[in-house]
Parts: C-alpha cells; sequence; structure tokens
C-alpha cells in the first residue's frame, strides 16, 4: 500500500507559500532578537569586569572596556543584516 497525497489545488499552493514566507520572517526576526541578547550580554559582562576588577587586575578591567565597543558592533551588525534579509524576503514576495 503506497501513500498517494491528496490533489493540491492552486490556493493550497499559495497558503503554503504565504506560511512558509511567515516561517522565513520570523525566523528572521529571532536571528535579529539572538544579536541584541549577545550585545546585551557582551556590555553586561564588560560592566561586571569594570566594577569588580577596579584595582585588581588592570588586564581584566581592559578586557571589560574592550567588551563595550564590541557589543554595539554585534547590535549594529545583528540589525544590519535583520535589514538586509528583511527586504530580501519582502521583495520575493
Amino acid at each position: 500500500m503506497t501513500f498517494e497525497p491528496p490533489p493540491s489545488s492552486p490556493e493550497d499552493s499559495q497558503s503554503r507559500d504565504s506560511l512558509a514566507r511567515d516561517r522565513t520572517l520570523l525566523a528572521n526576526e529571532r536571528t535579529l532578537l539572538a544579536y541584541v541578547r549577545t550585545s546585551i550580554m557582551l556590555f553586561a559582562s564588560g560592566i561586571t569586569l569594570v566594577k569588580l576588577f577596579v584595582d585588581d587586575a588592570q588586564s581584566l578591567q581592559a578586557l571589560g572596556y574592550m567588551l563595550f565597543p564590541l557589543s554595539l558592533i554585534t547590535g549594529l551588525v545583528g540589525y544590519r543584516r535583520f535589514a538586509i534579509m528583511r527586504r530580501k524576503i519582502i521583495r520575493r514576495m
């Protein structure tokens, strides 16, 4: 016994395409949120290193200060990738 899918209509195909686009847009937004989460984590780690090692370890404090611009760069790269991909997805709709 073999499985044969029911015949599909043009409406089914359009519905599948629409749902696939929605899933792709949502995946793009999830990726942006992952970049934002990483950026916040880097910033918080930088603050922790700067505040925790006030006079003890200069190298760890310097690392903390380096994490601040890295968190900003990560957030900007994530937003840029999100915007570029969103334009590509919407253009193909």
